[in-house]
């Protein structure tokens, strides 16, 4: 089990290679995590907004080559994700994996790439220049797939 401030990952009970991933949008991003409370102030899962849940798998390989690690809240992370695939395009999953990275290393830097997208290193081409050429309408976007797709439920 790894944990961290908005990081929570947990083994699958079948297979120990197999982690369960939750990483609550960082704070003042278009992807913020945040629970909402109803006129009777209590809350349920299908209240948590910005909940995107990953599946991290240990290749056999591991630690020599990198995690696999693929993401369920496919629309809400516009920028690092194919909506097809839920492939995360981070520099350390590809070409700059290093034996001495952590699992820790790898959920802290997926966290950090939803407060600092990179459209100069992306999956979708289109969804790198919409961001590129109008990051208000780009941002405003993803707030809304973060509300609609990335929630707790």
């Amino acid at each position: 089990m790894f944990s961290a401030p908005g990081i929570s990952a947990s083994p699958s009970e079948e297979n120990m290679r197999y982690f369960n991933v939750m990483i609550l949008g960082p704070a003042q991003s278009p992807y913020e995590g945040y629970l909402l409370v109803d006129e009777l102030f209590t809350c349920s899962s299908s209240l948590l907004r910005g909940i995107f849940k990953l599946e991290l798998f240990l290749p056999q390989e591991y630690p020599m080559t990198a995690p696999k690690v693929f993401a369920f809240s496919l629309k809400s992370t516009i920028q690092i994700l194919t909506r097809q695939l839920g492939r995360i395009c981070l520099d350390i999953l590809k070409d700059k994996w290093s034996p001495a990275l952590q699992i820790r290393t790898v959920l802290l830097s997926i966290q950090a790439l939803l407060s600092a997208p990179n459209p100069d290193d992306p999956l979708s081409e289109n969804i790198a220049k919409h961001w590129k050429t109008n990051e208000a309408e780009a941002v405003e976007t993803a707030r809304e797939w973060t509300r609609l797709f990335a929630s707790g439920a």
